[in-house]
């Protein structure tokens, strides 16, 4: 079976004193969905360790939601200056060895970040579903998809390399590809979905393949 990296959200424990890093327990049923075992990934993976990352030999990556990023908005209580680090690192060596990668939520809007990509604030997208619009033949989405997501990519925020392939009724990107690099990115959290959209198992096993 392949191996998928997908990185951690960062839980700000204050009745511990603790800064945890953690992940979805339906991540790991997903990943299994899509043929891949999954491996989480620790935020405090710089250059001086890489190699921990390289050993493990992954086949692709997801980059999953939580999380605000940091230069967005440097005072939010979410923030994760760590994770974005080691997400940039991520995506570096990634695109470097053309390793296939998926932004989920937060995942998209670093990838799109990283790339050049532009974010824009929003509201009324948190804990609800929307309807979901493509032309693109392509690709087969849900026709509505959940939103936990307080920044939005505008038509006019997506990087260059960039295509859009799927949009909300405003008009803003809820999937994009890359033209260059194996990259997908959805705004949308398909292991949210219990039980889980054939849909997003199939569009991203596809991806993968």
């Amino acid at each position: 079976m392949k191996r998928l990296g997908i990185t951690q959200r960062v839980d700000n424990i204050l009745e511990y004193s603790e800064r945890r890093d953690s992940l979805d327990q339906n991540w790991y049923t997903f990943s299994l969905q899509l043929d891949f075992f999954p491996f989480p990934l620790p935020n405090l993976i710089t250059e001086k360790n890489f190699n921990y990352l390289t050993d493990l030999k992954l086949d692709a990556f997801i980059l999953s939601g939580g999380n605000s990023i940091t230069k967005l908005d440097p005072l939010t209580r979410d923030s994760a200056p760590e994770r974005d680090n080691f997400e940039k690192l991520l995506l570096e060596n990634a695109l470097h060895n053309n390793t296939p990668i998926v932004g989920i939520c937060r995942g998209m809007q670093m990838i799109n970040t990283y790339l050049g990509g532009e974010l824009e604030k929003t509201k009324d997208h948190v804990n609800v579903y929307h309807s979901l619009i493509s032309n693109n033949k392509n690709y087969d989405f849900p026709k509505k998809v959940n939103s936990f997501h307080e920044w939005i990519i505008p038509k006019s925020g997506l990087a260059d390399t960039l295509e859009p392939i799927a949009y909300d009724n405003n008009g803003n990107i809820e999937a994009f590809v890359c033209k260059e690099k194996k990259i997908l990115g959805i705004m949308w959290h398909p292991e949210r979905d219990i039980p889980f959209n054939e849909l997003n198992i199939e569009l991203i096993k596809k991806f993968f393949s």
